[in-house]
């Protein structure tokens, strides 16, 4: 057997969801930089799951079913309340959460494709729901119910601030949640993968899930990025800073990635919802800073920023507050994880690798009275 640290390289499935080749993402074959610009995330969600763009009617249908699901039952909500929110992980209160949802969920058991796409599609509207909930109950208010003439990413916002978002604020949403969507078979995808090999269900494949990319160098790296830039506080201290973190051989998040050779394709676009946000918020240094930051490290480091590393200053130009960042990721990604999961029942295999064993060599067992 070899030692390969992490899988690294390792092709462990096939897989029609989503693609990595020579740098380029891509959706069911669709172009990761066609979908940002001109696709609204229930259209990507429709794509993982079903392999294809929807027609109009099909759109209109699939996006109705996704409000009509977003309410969440009022015993998880209690339960949020019951607890001491304040001090609670918002990663760890929507693992409990979706988990919670299982209960609930008469089908919950079920791995047949047409019932699969009915607790899919249940999921991915009551994440939304949850993570807003959680918000404003930590806020000291009550959660609100979604509106039927609002998109997906509108109603989350709305959701989340009680009140109608701007068009740039829902068309920044909605590319950030068109860009984290699905990525291969990163960590918390195979994580997914594993779990529901298993035949265990839905709900316990995407708690397994969520418990994967709570991880720091997983999910909540833009999190991390949000609080290295308040950190550095002003764009003329920039350069101070990350020099003393090269120096301390300190990892600074938002920079390279595992696959990506020549930069994150998603880097892009979030860099300029990123500029345009700032701008219209009025507090353009969180781009200035972002960019210095990475002139800096791509100059001195030749590393390039990922995904994570702009959308930081897109999320906090919403207004969103920053441990939520990671929650938003799993509120997007949701959608990959529930398309990996019906590719893995349709064709599955249990999952079970090998471990190249490295420890002593045939010790000999010695009685509990004769050992020193």
């Amino acid at each position: 057997m070899s030692n390969t640290r992490g899988l690294e390289g390792v092709v462990a499935t096939t897989s029609s969801v989503s693609s990595i080749i020579d740098d380029v993402l891509t959706y069911q074959g669709y172009h990761i930089d066609d979908l940002a610009n001109y696709s609204s995330f229930e259209e990507v969600i429709y794509l993982l799951w079903n392999g294809k763009l929807p027609n109009k009617t099909e759109l209109e249908t699939f996006s109705n079913d996704l409000v009509a699901n977003m309410s969440v039952p009022d015993e998880i909500f209690n339960d949020m309340k019951a607890y001491s929110i304040a001090d609670v992980n918002p990663m760890a209160a929507l693992r409990t959460a979706v988990s919670q949802l299982g209960l609930y969920d008469r089908e919950a058991d079920e791995v047949e494709e047409d019932a699969g796409k009915r607790i899919a599609l249940r999921l991915q509207a009551k994440i939304a729901s949850i993570v807003t909930g959680f918000a404003r109950i930590r806020g000291g208010k009550d959660p609100i119910q979604p509106k039927e003439d609002l998109g997906f990413a509108a109603n989350f916002l709305y959701m989340l601030n009680g009140e109608e978002p701007k068009d740039i604020a829902v068309d920044a949403l909605n590319k950030a949640l068109v860009l984290h969507a699905d990525h291969e078979l990163n960590a918390s995808t195979f994580t997914a993968r594993v779990c529901v090999a298993t035949l265990s269900d839905f709900y316990s494949g995407i708690t397994a899930a969520i418990g994967a990319l709570k991880g720091p160098l997983h999910g909540g790296a833009n999190e991390r990025v949000m609080a290295m830039l308040n950190d550095i506080g002003e764009l003329d201290q920039v350069d101070d800073y990350v020099q003393a973190l090269f120096d301390n051989k300190e990892k600074i998040m938002g920079f390279g990635h595992r696959v990506y050779k020549d930069g994150d394709p998603r880097a892009k676009h979030l860099r300029d919802m990123s500029r345009q946000l700032t701008s219209i918020t009025g507090e353009t240094k969180w781009y200035d800073m972002s960019v210095a930051v990475e002139e800096k490290v791509t100059r001195d480091k030749g590393l390039l920023p990922n995904v994570d590393f702009y959308s930081a200053s897109v999320y906090h130009s919403l207004g969103i507050d920053h441990d939520l960042f990671t929650p938003i990721f799993a509120v997007s990604r949701i959608a990959g994880w529930n398309a990996h999961i019906m590719e893995q029942y349709a064709d599955n295999r249990l999952i079970r690798p090998r471990a190249e064993y490295v420890g002593p060599d045939t010790q000999k067992y010695i009685p509990l009275d004769e050992r020193s």
